[in-house]
């Protein structure tokens, strides 16, 4: 995937591999209310805290905000943060129907990514990126471009983490966010919810002996596939598999067919988005002839996700659920009759 893959490539190289985000407070105690009451709200403020590598201090919650990537626009939303939104773009595919009314009302500022100059004319105080390639200094994007023009930012921290448990940096995640925007009650009150769904899906799996997963992203002469640095990863352990390929250190990456072949996944788990439709992908490993004898192609054992269920983003607990359904169906429909 052509927005990803340079963002993985160039996190890996230009981030430091220690760098993980962390966040430190004031000693005032966290906001819990709506950006637009600035009197209660600033009693969680100064707040400090360490994104990718940068570091901001916010005297108070941002009041206009362009996201990038639809990941983080569900955040967003998700935490009741509508008003603070004056631009977005770049849609996997379409938003969740909880989010569909309040999307509806933000401004599109491009179907991809939008130019510098696009995401300036909005005014914004603070841009959300997705994904490293949200901010590519090639194309203007840069951090410090934004930042010489007064404007804060935020990276999705699935783009520089590294050896973390990709579910904690997703509830991390959460967390500054909503510390940021001065709503952390609201964040922890959707942090508790994701726990008490995870647990739920465990006790549903307990016992399950896991499938080993091949996920086929994309990719033509080679397979552009989840590594093990992840929430991707983390995903399928969850919902009862194996991913054969947790040894790239990076959450996207590329393998060989041939090693696709010698790790004889059980399922595989095709991520839906874009052009290309579900049945063309499965067409296309399903008439390989050098995966015949895949286990997964001779049993034609297929998951699917959408690509937003299986990125840092407010779908994971859900997604882990819904692909635990489908790896370990009787387990799952046992588990919740009455």
């Amino acid at each position: 995937m052509s927005r990803r893959t340079p963002a993985l490539i160039a996190a890996a190289v230009l981030l430091p591999l220690a760098l993980t985000a962390c966040s430190t407070s004031s000693d005032s105690s966290d906001g819990d209310t709506d950006t637009g009451d600035k009197a209660s709200a600033a009693s969680g403020f100064p707040y400090t805290v360490e994104n990718c590598g940068v570091t901001t201090t916010y005297m108070a919650p941002p009041n206009r905000v362009v996201t990038m990537n639809q990941h983080v626009t569900e955040i967003m939303l998700e935490l009741g943060l509508r008003k603070s939104l004056v631009g977005t773009a770049y849609l996997d595919d379409q938003v969740l129907p909880k989010y569909a009314k309040d999307y509806a009302s933000v401004p599109v500022l491009a179907k991809e990514y939008p130019s510098y100059e696009q995401v300036l004319a909005a005014n914004p105080d603070f841009v959300y990126g997705g994904y490293a390639s949200a901010f590519t200094a090639g194309d203007g994007r840069g951090r410090e471009a934004f930042e010489k023009a007064g404007i804060e930012t935020r990276l999705n921290t699935e783009s520089c983490t590294k050896g973390d448990q990709p579910m904690d940096t997703l509830y991390e995640e959460i967390r500054e966010v909503g510390r940021t925007f001065g709503v952390s009650e609201r964040a922890e009150a959707w942090i508790k919810r994701a726990k008490a769904d995870n647990a739920a899906t465990a006790k549903k799996l307990a016992g399950l002996k896991p499938l080993s997963v091949f996920v086929y992203d994309s990719g033509d002469k080679t397979a552009f596939t989840a590594g093990g640095e992840g929430i991707g990863n983390e995903l399928i352990e969850r919902a009862g598999g194996t991913n054969v390929f947790a040894d790239l250190d990076k959450p996207f990456g590329d393998a060989s067919w041939e090693n696709v072949v010698d790790r004889e996944p059980e399922v595989i788990v095709i991520y839906d988005y874009g052009a290309t439709t579900v049945e063309q992908k499965k067409k296309r490993l399903l008439t390989d002839p050098a995966l015949a004898d895949v286990p997964a192609i001779k049993n034609k054992r297929f998951a699917v996700m959408p690509l937003s269920d299986a990125v840092l983003g407010v779908r994971v607990p859900a997604a882990v659920d819904k692909l635990a359904a489908q790896l370990h169906p009787e387990a799952v429909k046992a588990a919740t009759t009455p």
